[in-house]
């Protein structure tokens, strides 16, 4: 049973995702095929979480524009609460992704206008406050996040977006403020920390130094080789359930969706982070980028159909470079 609400806080815009029909060719028109869906980080995160059964808020900024009407109505839809969602002039942000006829990601650019209008006084402190568990978006404007930490007592989960995003983040993980968990890869690892992350090692050394800066939980991302969830008591990683991707837009949304709405109904971080991988799967096997029939049930069928392996676990030792 979930036990309380998530309120989402973040980027809600509208998404172009384009797909080569052939091997992408750098400086050149490709063949291929393109689809527009309301997308955003938060907005995703929060869909996905509605879909899973667990209340949850959306406190975001969109356009008075056809594309924010658009956003909102099928957001509304998908049963998210936006009452908490601002109009601006400012036109909806975009997300335009060109995908490799295998589906990867080849480049995305972000217009996030709408967002970066997002100020201390949008929050609904007690919406807030009365939240089980906050998710932010690296999208948001530095005040915002840094308000958030400082100001509202409820666990934060943070998803830093990108590398160029992480790298501003930085500076807010100082050891003053808690974080209940952060979710990046391992380029915005190195963007977070400053350190190399090229080797699982150099992962869990960088990780650590985030554990040393009042981050509870750091839940490293590595695409198709899985993901590692590092805490103070050990490091575990978390294969990737094998698929042939369709398209891996959303992916890291409905993974975070279904850590989150696993850790409302009281379950551990392990067992949650596998309900991760599994919505990360449905996602990638499917064209949309927020698959519209997930639930619980079909995360339990793929962890049913797909059992864990043998727990690759290591317990800590002490941080020290010249063991990297």
């Amino acid at each position: 049973m979930v036990r309380g609400t998530v309120a989402v806080i973040g980027g809600a815009n509208l998404d172009i995702v384009a797909r080569s029909g052939r091997p992408v060719q750098i400086a050149t028109s490709n063949p291929g095929r393109t689809v527009a869906t309301p997308g955003g980080v938060g907005r995703n995160v929060a869909e996905n979480l509605a879909r899973l059964g667990a209340p949850v808020s959306l406190v975001a900024v969109i356009g008075r524009d056809d594309a924010g009407r658009r956003v909102l109505r099928q957001t509304a839809a998908a049963g998210v609460d936006v009452e908490h969602v601002t109009r601006v002039d400012s036109p909806t942000g975009t997300y335009t992704a060109v995908l490799g006829d295998d589906g990867e990601l080849v480049v995305a650019i972000a217009d996030m206008a709408a967002t970066e209008a997002m100020d201390v006084a949008r929050l609904p402190m007690s919406l807030l406050e009365s939240a089980e568990l906050l998710v932010l978006d690296g999208n948001l404007p530095l005040p915002v996040i840094e308000h958030v930490l400082v100001h509202v007592g409820t666990p934060v989960l943070l998803d830093p977006v990108s590398a160029p995003k992480a790298g501003r983040l930085s500076g807010l993980l100082d050891g003053r403020h808690q974080l209940h968990t952060i979710t990046p890869d391992r380029h915005e690892l190195a963007a977070l920390t400053g350190e190399p992350t090229g080797t699982c090692a150099q992962i869990a050394y960088a990780a650590r130094t985030l554990l040393d800066r009042g981050v509870r939980r750091v839940w490293v991302r590595q695409g198709a080789c899985g993901s590692t969830l590092i805490t103070g008591v050990d490091t575990v990683h978390i294969p990737a359930i094998a698929a042939v991707p369709v398209d891996v837009t959303g992916a890291g949304d409905a993974m975070l969706a279904a850590y989150v709405q696993a850790l409302l109904t009281g379950r551990g971080d392990e067992d949650a982070a596998r309900d991760g991988a599994a919505a990360a799967y449905l996602t990638i096997t499917s064209p949309h980028t927020v698959r519209p029939d997930l639930s619980t049930c079909a995360v339990e069928r793929i962890r049913r159909e797909h059992p864990a392996p043998p727990v690759q676990r290591e317990v800590p030792s002490p941080r020290r470079k010249d063991v990297i």
